[in-house]
């Protein structure tokens, strides 16, 4: 549902403009682990963002022993949501969705968090299914996929699951979601379960494999294996880890999204990156510039889902997209305005 504001603007509601270049669209993707905002207008066929914003708050920590999301993980998550909220009666933005993923899904008390939201931000946020969650981040993050090769398997590895899809490929047609998979496995998780300093070897190896399990009979029902010995099978994967992974491998002084979207990864630095990271402790990993204290102890977790994805598949190389969901939902709104409005589709670039 794309919701209004208007207690952060007097009577905000869906642009009725005629000139749909006068709007201005904003995007929360609130996850298990991060809160994100991009705020972007239209430009020709694509968009471009006028504002950015994104902490970590660990909205799950916890919940899987519990059940419910903590008091501190709510008062943390409102902080950055008032920011969001700030940052959107700022820019005058005309549309926004704000939409929660899987530590919302999980949480016994999810609706009176939301409604803790709504009344200490003005911000309206829905829980979506996984399904949703993987069809927005991978609308997100198509158009790096390549029509050369006519499969793809695309993921999301997010704090509290991950989402996987199966696409088609073809000429002149927009990317066709042959099927999904939501699997309960996600780096903040997996990280409350097996530790988030230095990792044994063995340790990894059960992590990697427990993943696995949960992956076989998507690949089976599906037939990828055989696609992918047939090279007819593209990577593509968005999330913290590969952006992090990528940003190690290349040994930057700092993360820079220009030089890690789009990239790619072969499989044997993913391999030795990820084992390097686990060898290390949590102080090890935080002195490096990509990676930090707020994901220092949660990369290993990532890293041996990115491992159980890639040994499966064994494609070769990843393309790592910085970007998903939120790009999704401005595609989504934009789309829908113009549809509204009598205009062509927009189409992301």
């Amino acid at each position: 549902m794309e919701a209004t504001v208007p207690s952060l603007q007097t009577g905000l509601r869906p642009s009725s403009r005629s000139h749909e270049g006068e709007a201005t669209y904003a995007a929360i993707d609130l996850g298990t682990n991060n809160c994100r905002l991009l705020i972007a207008r239209p430009n020709g066929r694509s968009f471009r963002i006028i504002d950015a914003f994104s902490r970590i708050v660990r909205l799950g920590e916890g919940l899987a022993g519990s059940g419910s999301l903590s008091e501190e993980a709510m008062a943390r998550t409102i902080e950055a949501l008032k920011v969001c909220a700030h940052k959107i009666s700022r820019r005058a933005v005309t549309h926004v969705r704000g939409v929660a993923t899987e530590a919302c899904r999980r949480a016994a008390n999810c609706e009176s968090f939301l409604a803790r939201v709504r009344s200490e931000t003005g911000l309206e946020i829905e829980t979506i299914s996984s399904g949703e969650e993987a069809v927005l981040a991978f609308k997100g993050c198509s158009p790096l996929l390549s029509v050369r090769r006519p499969r793809a398997v695309v993921f999301d590895i997010g704090g509290g699951s991950t989402e996987l899809g199966w696409l088609r490929l073809r000429t002149g047609h927009p990317p066709q979601i042959l099927d999904t998979l939501s699997i309960p496995f996600g780096v903040v998780n997996l990280t409350e379960r097996y530790g988030g300093s230095r990792i044994a070897p063995e340790v990894y190896g059960t992590m990697v494999e427990e993943v696995s399990a949960n992956l076989r009979s998507f690949a089976e029902v599906n037939g990828i294996n055989r696609r992918v010995a047939a090279g007819a099978v593209q990577m593509l994967g968005t999330s913290g880890t590969v952006t992090t992974l990528a940003g190690v491998h290349l040994g930057l002084a700092r993360y820079n999204r220009a030089l890690i979207d789009g990239s790619y990864l072969e499989f044997p630095a993913i391999r030795a990156v990820s084992q390097r990271l686990a060898s290390m402790t949590c102080e090890e990993r935080t002195a490096n510039p990509c990676i930090g204290p707020d994901r220092a102890d949660l990369v290993v977790a990532g890293c041996a889902i990115l491992e159980a994805i890639c040994s499966l598949w064994p494609v070769g190389r990843l393309r790592v997209a910085d970007r998903g969901v939120r790009e999704g939902i401005l595609a989504g709104l934009m789309q829908s305005n113009r549809q509204q409005h009598g205009r062509r589709h927009w189409r992301p670039q």
